[in-house]
């Protein structure tokens, strides 16, 4: 089946990100692509293929996660009949369907020891054994392999083998993050925007309004472009109005009938502020808390106090001004006000 991704962007750091990735297609090696979930890892492999002599033959993708650890060896390399319960018949394994083409390992730091001592075989001889065989298959295959671990951190915990990786990255393209991708985001918003409006019938794509365009690019988007295009959609989806969408939402679990949080447990006595000696217990007068990292006067534990509360809203509705606003009973205006004051504006 024919795949019509597309890779969008126009920012500096993204383009030069695909020239390097465009460099390495063309060389018979192994390539690392590192970056955050969402950033687009798959499609970046996807152009590795492309754009490499090996177009033409095929790609084979396998998520290294989505895999129990019994299974993985047994999905990489095959397997034949009787080799454990359950196998009724041969199979190939992902190498030798990948043969003379490019094999696409996602979430490679999943992978078990067991696994990687296998494979580091396959890559440094280029031939695999099924398990429950003694013979060994040649196989031609290219890999690139995608990750959103360090794996060099891994290797320090011995969780990850040093040689294995030193075979696997002979180049390594780190994807950036959409919120270093300056001016990225309302392009894939108009992108993701105009593909949902001709799916629900539009007649014409009514944009965004200021407001949702300043949300849109002030938002930090920890999921990245795959966060944005679920964003982008839903809001085209629940607009029912005409003119430019207004409306974002970020949190689709944000309702005023989510299932509330099982209380927390209470702080043990040694995390509870202590109360100064001299200060008087009675119940009608108020206690004096000793503590040394904050001002002593009142004015600067209140304004210490009111940046906490916002920076914690803020966090808690994943950084949606408007429903942060809702949970603290301000206007748009009045809290846009408070984080200006406090610096905590995003960007």
């Amino acid at each position: 089946m024919e795949r019509t991704s597309q890779v969008i962007g126009q920012s500096g750091v993204f383009l030069d990100v695909l020239e390097r990735a465009s460099r390495a297609a063309a060389l018979d090696r192994p390539v690392l692509v590192i970056g955050e979930r969402g950033t687009g890892k798959e499609l970046v492999a996807e152009r590795l293929h492309r754009l490499s002599p090996r177009w033409d033959q095929p790609l084979v993708i396998m998520n290294c996660a989505a895999l129990p650890e019994t299974l993985i060896e047994a999905e990489l390399f095959g397997h034949e009949a009787g080799a454990f319960t359950g196998a009724t018949k041969a199979r190939a394994g992902r190498f030798e369907e990948a043969h003379g083409g490019t094999l696409f390992l996602d979430e490679l730091g999943t992978l078990s020891m067991a696994a990687q001592d296998r494979l580091l075989r396959a890559v440094e001889y280029g031939e695999v054994t099924r398990i429950g065989s003694s013979r060994p298959i040649r196989v031609d295959v290219r890999i690139v392999a995608a990750t959103n671990e360090h794996l060099p951190d891994k290797v320090d915990r011995h969780q990850f083998r040093a040689d294995l990786l030193d075979r696997l990255s002979f180049e390594v393209v780190t994807l950036p993050p959409l919120r270093a991708r300056a001016g990225d985001v309302m392009v894939l918003a108009e992108h993701f925007g105009r593909r949902m409006a001709s799916e629900m019938g539009w007649e014409d794509w009514r944009g965004f309004s200021p407001a949702a365009t300043d949300a849109l690019v002030n938002y930090p988007w920890p999921g990245n472009v795959r966060e944005l295009r679920n964003v982008v959609g839903r809001a085209v989806y629940r607009w029912e109005r005409q003119g430019p969408i207004d409306e974002i939402q970020f949190d689709p679990f944000v309702s005023p009938y989510a299932p509330a949080s099982p209380p927390r447990a209470a702080p043990s006595p040694a995390a509870l502020p202590t109360v100064a000696q001299d200060a008087d217990p009675h119940p009608d007068e108020p206690l004096a808390v000793c503590d040394e990292d904050r001002p002593s006067d009142f004015k600067s534990q209140v304004a210490r106090f009111e940046h906490d509360l916002l920076a914690k809203a803020m966090a808690d509705h994943r950084f949606n001004q408007r429903a942060t606003a809702e949970a603290l009973g301000l206007s748009y205006d009045q809290l846009r006000h408070a984080l200006r004051r406090h610096d905590l504006l995003p960007g």
